[in-house]
């Protein structure tokens, strides 16, 4: 059995109850739910795709979200969430990720109660079990679905297989919340988040669209991580980068010769 065929027959023992997918336009969510799609067509069955808006994603991650789901005829339920209300997310701790999860997926979960999906599934990958992700307990607390890394797809399985399916995230970076940009502790604030999209984005336009950036913020030092073999295209851009940054309110821009490092902030945590 392919490893298509095996996820095909994973979702379809579960596709008469209904299915709800968390669907953040990554790759692996994206991914899952053209394979989703594709299991409908060949047998109807009650699908949606269910997004969350707030401060914490970029405003043209929720353009590429409607535009993937319209082009897959996928109905797309959006909802809004302000994570700053809640005052264990808005100081940004450890476990942010935990507290925010909880809210958001707690909403899709009485929406897929109140209408029906009996299944409620994510695009967590086999990855990320492996790495410090707060989020995952409350996944579990709330009895989501993670068809991915249950079945053990890798980042890099899922980015050939969607590749090979034509999806043109195949090879779309990892854009986890702003609020990773920022240490622990740190007090977030809509400015400083919408700080740190902009001086990103701004990076972004002189490297490659694969190209994994990161733009940390420490008070008035910009930190920028990209990987290795962009180090020295980062360097010969400076001045423009630094100008812009500038304009942004960064007194201090810096370049990060360790490079990219997801999660960075995390060395000290226990996974959960």
């Amino acid at each position: 059995m392919t490893r298509t065929a095996e996820l095909k027959e994973f979702l379809r023992q579960r596709s008469d109850q209904g299915i709800a997918l968390a669907f953040s336009g990554g790759v692996d969510s994206s991914f899952l739910l053209s394979t989703l799609k594709e299991l409908r067509d060949e047998s109807p069955f009650p699908l949606t795709a269910l997004t969350m808006q707030t401060v914490f994603q970029r405003d043209d991650e929720l353009a590429e979200v409607r535009q993937f789901a319209g082009q897959y005829g996928i109905p797309l339920q959006i909802f809004t969430f302000d994570p700053l209300s809640v005052p264990e997310i808005k100081c940004n701790p450890p476990d942010r990720c935990y507290w925010c999860k909880r809210h958001i997926f707690g909403e899709f979960s009485e929406f897929a109660r109140n209408h029906r999906f009996g299944v409620l599934m994510d695009g967590t990958n086999a990855d990320d079990l492996h790495v410090y992700r707060p989020g995952r307990k409350a996944l579990r607390e709330l009895g989501v679905l993670s068809p991915l890394a249950e079945l053990g797809f890798s980042k890099a399985e899922i980015r050939k297989m969607a590749a090979e399916r034509g999806l043109k995230c195949s090879g779309k970076p990892s854009m986890p919340c702003l609020a990773t940009r920022f240490e622990y502790g740190t007090m977030l604030s809509p400015e400083l988040l919408e700080r740190a999209g902009k001086g990103e984005a701004l990076i972004r336009q002189f490297l490659p669209g694969n190209a994994d950036i990161r733009l940390r913020v420490h008070s008035a030092v910009a930190r920028i991580e990209v990987s290795p073999e962009y180090l020295e295209k980062v360097v010969h851009c400076r001045q423009e980068i630094s100008a812009g940054l500038r304009q942004l309110g960064f007194e201090f821009i810096t370049l990060d010769l360790e490079g990219f490092r997801s999660g960075c902030y995390d060395k000290k945590e226990e996974m959960l």
